[in-house]
């Protein structure tokens, strides 16, 4: 086995599949629905088995529309769950809150973000490939066994977070990886500008889900 074949295809699953993953635990506490993990799984799935089975192929799909698509899509519930949030604040406001029910649209951007992780892990993987077929296959599959362990064992933790906060936090990183992924049909960008892009679009929605008052919400 190539060490740093194996090492190469170990970081980008991690650095790839870890987004992927916080994606999903948002969008799981923001429902209370295990499904959320499996669509953003299904997303990984359609672009990585024919990443090892069809190799380079995958290197014939468009980038370009398929980041263009995702940000889209990801604006869209971004901006949706913003609203959901301050919904959600008001209505506790009023003891009134009710739990809102799971929305298609949830699995709709998992997928689509399982999709794009997926596809980013992908490109670097056919690099790999070549040069160890084995170090990288097994290099991805130890990243992806680390994820699902540090994923399982942070989903009993971000379940304690008011539903109210965490779809602030939902909407905040849905909305960063828009866009990121609409700067990035346009040119190249470091993934350090997520950070943040997180940190503005969380102070953003927080202040419009609370109509301009800084205090802590008390959610479902």
């Amino acid at each position: 086995m190539d060490a740093g074949i194996f090492l190469a295809a170990l970081g980008i699953t991690l650095l790839e599949m870890v987004e992927a993953a916080s994606v999903a635990l948002a969008l799981y506490v923001a429902s209370g629905r295990a499904l959320a993990f499996l669509f953003v799984t299904l997303g990984v799935l359609v672009v990585i088995i024919p990443t090892f089975f069809v190799g380079r192929l995958i290197a014939l799909l468009p980038t370009f529309a398929v980041r263009l698509v995702a940000a889209t899509l990801l604006l869209y519930f971004g901006l949706k769950l913003s609203k959901s949030a301050r919904k959600s604040v008001l209505r506790s406001r009023n003891k009134a809150a009710q739990k809102e029910e799971f929305e298609k649209g949830a699995l709709s951007t998992g997928f689509s973000v399982g999709a794009v992780e997926a596809l980013e892990c992908a490109i670097v993987l056919l690099a790999l490939i070549p040069n160890s077929y084995d170090s990288a296959l097994y290099g991805f599959f130890t990243g992806i066994a680390v994820v699902v362990v540090f994923t399982y064992l942070l989903k009993s933790h971000v379940r304690r977070i008011k539903q109210a906060n965490m779809k602030v936090v939902v909407a905040a990183l849905l909305l960063s990886f828009s866009a990121f992924w609409y700067a990035e049909t346009l040119l190249p960008v470091n993934d350090l500008v997520l950070p943040p892009l997180f940190a503005l679009f969380a102070a953003g929605i927080y202040f419009y889900a609370n109509g301009g008052n800084y205090e802590i919400i008390n959610s479902q």
